[in-house]
């Protein structure tokens, strides 16, 4: 009988929250990391992989993914999981929602969400939790429930959908967003969320601090008329014309919303997600200052730090909010650098061309919103941020530890006995540039393409399986459904 199912050996292990990397061997046991030492023993070993000359982080805990959007959640469960397989991702995290897209229905979680956990179970090559979105009152009510049976902790608002739809202007919630009759998705249901959230925090104050709600911040009013606006004005076109119609006071303005209602609820864990331009962050951090009590988390995404609308493909780097100009890209790598960042996330939404484009593939108001990007998260932040000096440590922060934290993934996020043996093995000296034909996701295409990047992922173990062997995805689906806090 082998003492150990795995041993990884002689890699520079990179741990959060700690400066430099160690070489060390990790065993595994049982899907749980055993050991951490200079020197194990290999002769008993269940099975030993060379991790000589390549970091060993823990594996990527992508917070912000949109499995079954524009496919079929049960084909997205397989194709997307081995794409974040294959960046070195060994947790993905949905969020999801009743109305168009998704299941295209709606309804009480307690009928949607059993459907959710059937479409992914047995498919996903990786680990995975799902966030939800209160769409309408009775949703509030369901909080409890899904927190006690379903181990759902973190739920989420789209600010801008009571007006404006997710890829444009609308004007009707209701064949939208599913709505009952009567109802209105407006800044008096976020109000009832975040009331209804707190009270549920109140209610179970062992796990407070693992309960959160996280905002889509757009201003819809702002947005319809800045997109009437440039559309009349006809001067720009593509992504440009895009980012103008969504400007980032937008993001600014919703951000102060959202950031006193939260105060006026008594809500004190808030998520604000892809703050997408410097506007977006001097608003974040303005709030953090004005509200202290109020623990906001900022996050920024893969694709809004790798690329801007400019040098992006086409129209396929269409998504919400959108792709800024390369001063807005710096103004975020300095927010990174600068510790005002708690995460990067690709906000990975697969959408195929066949999908992406409207009839006319050069009209950027037709085109979807949305597109993958996981499997270039954990390359992407080591690769640019180590350039602008960024330690590998803070990488793992960034990208692992500080969401698993947040979203109660308590054995996830670190390379330490007791941990969960997710680890990505990289090689820090491999040039390498985005090829969207070489993805394992369905979507075939990135808006990152050519993106010359140093680091690259060779293998990947998901509670001890070998997912990702020299750069191949291999084996069947091992990923499982993580109900939260989640401890192993």
């Amino acid at each position: 009988m082998a003492d150990h199912d795995l041993i990884i050996k002689g890699s520079e292990i990179v741990r959060p929250t700690q400066n430099g990397t160690m070489k060390m061997d990790i065993a595994v046991s049982d899907g749980v990391i055993s050991a951490v030492e200079a020197e194990i023993e290999t002769t008993s070993a269940g099975k030993v992989v060379d991790g000589s000359g390549l970091l060993a982080f823990p594996g990527s805990v992508d917070a912000h993914c949109h499995w079954g959007i524009y496919n079929p959640l049960a084909e997205d469960a397989v194709t997307e999981s081995r794409a974040a397989a294959q960046g070195g991702t060994t947790t993905a995290m949905t969020y999801i929602r009743t109305g168009q897209y998704y299941l295209n229905k709606g309804g009480p979680y307690r009928d949607f969400f059993p459907e959710v956990l059937q479409g992914t179970k047995g498919r996903a090559f990786v680990d995975y939790a799902f966030h939800l979105a209160p769409m309408q009152s009775s949703h509030i009510d369901e909080i409890p429930q899904l927190i006690e049976k379903n181990g759902v902790t973190s739920y989420k608002i789209f600010m801008f959908y009571g007006g404006h739809g997710l890829h444009g202007k609308s004007d009707d919630q209701s064949s939208f967003l599913m709505t009952p009759p009567g109802e209105r998705y407006d800044y008096a249901h976020f109000e009832f969320i975040m009331r209804g959230l707190q009270a549920a925090r109140e209610r179970y104050p062992d796990i407070a601090e693992f309960l959160s709600l996280s905002l889509h911040c757009e201003t819809a009013e702002i947005m319809t008329a800045y997109t009437e606006m440039v559309e009349q004005d006809g001067e720009l076109d593509g992504l440009a014309a895009y980012s103008a119609a969504r400007p980032p006071h937008s993001e600014g303005l919703a951000i102060t919303i959202a950031a006193y209602l939260a105060h006026a609820t008594g809500l004190t864990n808030v998520n604000l997600l892809h703050l997408s331009s410097g506007a977006a962050i001097e608003a974040a951090l303005l709030m953090a200052a004005t509200y202290p009590h109020i623990d906001f988390r900022r996050e920024v995404t893969i694709g809004h730090l790798l690329t801007d609308f400019e040098k992006t493909n086409g129209l396929y780097g269409k998504v919400n909010p959108p792709l800024r100009s390369s001063e807005d890209v710096e103004a975020l790598w300095r927010a990174v650098l600068g510790g005002d960042v708690d995460w990067v996330v690709s906000d990975h939404a697969c959408c195929k061309p066949e999908t992406k484009l409207g009839p006319d593939p050069e009209d950027v108001w037709q085109a979807k919103s949305g597109f993958g990007g996981t499997e270039y998260l954990l390359a992407g932040v080591f690769s640019e941020g180590t350039k602008r000096g960024l330690t590998p440590n803070r990488v793992a922060e960034l990208v692992s530890w500080n969401p698993a934290r947040r979203f109660g993934l308590l054995t996830k996020g670190d390379i330490a006995p007791g941990f969960d043996a997710d680890i990505a093995l990289l090689d820090p000296n491999a040039d390498w540039a985005v090829r969207g034909e070489l993805s394992e996701s369905a979507q075939g295409y990135s808006p990152m393409e050519g993106t010359q990047l140093q680091g690259k992922v060779r293998h990947t173990f998901v509670r001890g399986a070998h997912v990702l062997d020299d750069g191949s995805v291999v084996g069947s689906p091992v990923g499982k459904y993580l109900a939260r806090p989640y401890s192993g």
